[in-house]
């Protein structure tokens, strides 16, 4: 083969790669949807602006600051690490990252390139499994994140069944929050165990709530129109503190899922998220409540 041919196939396999490896530096160039970025191999000071900390924590890597939905969250283990957030620039600074993690919509992002490689993520442009993996791509983690995707679709699979086989192929779930003023109803990728009940277990969403999330994969709604979307399982993400009044209504008290006692209820801190580590306290919730006795 000819030596011109020889480099234009190397040239063209790291064009399609998505990280190109910097040999010796300790540095790799991801490939980010805003295009090239230099990060290093083995990130060891990881900051993350955004919903990622879970997905960052299940592939074994440092984080010092995390915002406060994060820290929040009780799923994680962040005793030590810093509450941060992009509009305290002189924080971040101080806790030397070598790696900056979020979305796109972040505030300050050219100032928080200046402290450390900065990578951000929209939120719904990948699917929540390819979404881990690219974050494994970007902390050279992909094997780990690859071998958790496949036993964890495996294992949804095998409780899906059993759930159809219990309450039936038909059955429709609903899946509700509840905030001191405000309900929301979710569609098939708004985290609230929603990716593994209507995507990996496809159980059936109420038509209603099909149409109200149709565009925004979420909708909010007052109270009274629950009986109108509620299907033959609710579950509620309740927000600490929450008003929880509504439930003592005749109008909720007379939903056929409420009388039936299908009412399952999540703490909202430990459900909002899609990530590895939520995933799996969500799915061992969806299968304690549907499948016990």
């Amino acid at each position: 083969m000819k030596k011109k041919s020889i480099v234009t196939i190397l040239t063209l396999f790291l064009i399609f790669n998505s990280i190109t490896v910097l040999a010796d530096s300790g540095v790799r160039i991801y490939q980010s949807e805003n295009g090239p970025v230099k990060v290093p191999s083995n990130p060891q000071r990881v900051v993350v602006l955004s919903t990622f900390a879970g997905n960052v924590l299940a592939l074994g890597v440092n984080i010092v600051g995390a915002d406060s939905w994060a820290k929040n969250n009780s799923n994680y283990d962040l005793a030590g690490v810093s509450t941060v957030s992009d509009h305290n620039l002189e924080q971040i600074l101080a806790l030397n990252p070598d790696l900056i993690i979020g979305l796109s919509n972040l505030k300050n992002i050219n100032r928080l390139k200046k402290i450390a490689p900065t990578v951000t993520f929209t939120y719904g442009r990948l699917g929540y499994l390819e979404q881990h993996l690219e974050i494994a791509k970007l902390l050279n983690k992909e094997k780990t994140a690859k071998e958790w995707i496949a036993d964890f679709k495996a294992r949804t699979k095998k409780i899906g069944k059993a759930i159809k086989d219990k309450i039936g192929s038909d059955a429709t779930v609903t899946v509700i929050e509840t905030s001191a003023k405000e309900l929301y109803v979710f569609g098939k990728n708004w985290g609230r165990g929603t990716e593994i009940l209507y995507q990996e277990m496809n159980l059936k969403m109420p038509q209603s709530v099909k149409e109200l999330v149709s565009e925004n994969g979420y909708q909010t709604l007052s109270f009274e129109v629950l009986p109108e979307i509620v299907g033959d399982y609710l579950i509620i993400s309740q927000t600490s503190g929450s008003e929880i009044a509504f439930q003592k209504t005749a109008t909720y008290q007379n939903i056929p899922a409420v009388k039936q006692e299908k009412v399952f209820t999540a703490p909202a801190d430990k459900f909002y998220f899609n990530d590895p580590i939520t995933l799996e306290y969500q799915l061992q919730f969806i299968k304690n409540n549907f499948l016990s006795n």
